[in-house]
């Protein structure tokens, strides 16, 4: 990076510009909107409810203060940040709240949200600390409920015929993802890291069909770049959730390509279809959480739970991997250990930053990035 440039940690984001959009569908359609907080309660079956899905997101380096007459100092900044926005009343567009039981936080969060700033439509989220066969029962059970409670709310019955063709439209959806990495796999990307986040947070901020059209643009783009192929050095990027590419055009102006990534709102949801199965909730439990990968779900002892992260870097031909977690994330840095152990030991090379969700001081994450990227370049 030239001497004194500095990326600019408060360009606008994808998700500030679409809600406005979803403010002007929801005036044009007439549906409420849904704001959910991560996907373990299938956003398809909101949409089948007749309802707007929307994934409610942070503003990273945002001043919390309006938080801390809720809750601890030291807790989560990024469940923080989202509490002191929806404190500012900056979520008035939402109807309802959606928070699945992903951690102690979040799980805290609805607690506090709901109780002084409630909605019309609000519902926990349940979701087992275990893949078994019993908690697999549980977590199905669970989305019964969550469909009757979302009938009750907008009146109108998610029938199997309607829920199978949200899932269809999803897969849509993922089909478009997946075709974006294909390109990405090139020595030459036709898609940068940042430019592909921004795109991944519109997959949840706005419905599939206003998303599909903006995959699509993205790949006529994509197939159609050209040029020399790139030495730069090849990133895999794993780690708490980001919902800002701040990272991602740190690590390109140090010198290096986002090729893959293992995030919640990255791959991790998109990698595979939604399977079409007789009973359609037997579909969403196998794939939003039997094979979510996420940390807060254990799936026993032993680091050949990484074996998919070993995978992608290699699929994607990665030199190294940058992980990202915000402090307090108890989960992410919990398996930070092993994973390094373990990609180390496979020749991957792993450079972890610790982050308060604001990615300040910037010169400091900079200068830990150029060196790694010169260190594996």
């Amino acid at each position: 990076m030239p001497a004194g440039k500095k990326v600019n940690t408060k360009q606008p984001r994808a998700t500030n510009l679409n809600e406005e959009e979803i403010r002007r569908i929801k005036t044009d359609t007439g549906k409420p909107v849904i704001g959910y907080l991560c996907c373990f309660a299938p956003p398809e079956i909101i949409s089948a409810a007749g309802a707007i899905p929307y994934r409610i997101t942070g503003l990273p380096g945002e001043d919390n203060s309006a938080a801390d007459a809720y809750t601890e100092p030291y807790g989560c900044t990024y469940v923080r940040n989202i509490l002191a926005r929806a404190t500012r009343g900056e979520f008035d567009f939402i109807d309802g709240l959606v928070i699945s039981h992903s951690c102690d936080m979040v799980q805290r969060l609805y607690g506090i949200w709901t109780y002084y700033h409630p909605l019309p439509y609000s519902y926990l989220f349940n979701v087992p600390h275990q893949v078994s066969p019993w908690a697999q029962r549980f977590y199905k059970r669970e989305l019964g409920f969550f469909k009757e409670s979302l009938e009750q709310f907008t009146g109108r019955v998610v029938s199997p015929e309607a829920l199978v063709e949200e899932i269809g439209i999803s897969n849509q959806s993922r089909t478009l993802v997946r075709k974006l990495y294909e390109q990405r796999k090139k020595l030459l990307p036709g898609i940068s890291g940042s430019e592909m986040l921004n795109l991944l947070m519109a997959g949840g901020t706005l419905p599939a069909k206003a998303f599909q059209a903006k995959l699509k643009e993205a790949l006529l783009k994509a197939e159609a770049a050209h040029g020399q192929e790139s030495a730069k050095p090849r990133i895999l990027i794993w780690g708490s959730i980001m919902d800002d590419n701040a990272l991602f055009r740190m690590v390109e102006e140090a010198g290096a390509v986002v090729v893959a990534d293992d995030t919640c709102i990255g791959f991790r949801v998109w990698e595979k279809d939604v399977p079409q199965t007789v009973d359609p909730y037997d579909g969403l439990t196998e794939h939003y959480f039997v094979n979510f990968q996420c940390p807060r779900t254990d799936r026993g002892p032993g680091s050949k739970r990484f074996d998919y992260l070993v995978e992608r870097a290699h699929e994607y031909k990665a030199d190294g991997i940058i992980g990202y977690v915000i402090s307090f994330c108890d989960p992410h840095k919990l398996d930070y250990p092993d994973l390094r152990d373990y990609l180390k030991a496979e020749g991957l090379p792993m450079l972890l930053i610790d982050d308060n969700y604001s990615f300040e001081p910037a010169g400091a994450i900079e200068t830990r990035l150029q060196a790694f990227v010169e260190m594996i370049g």
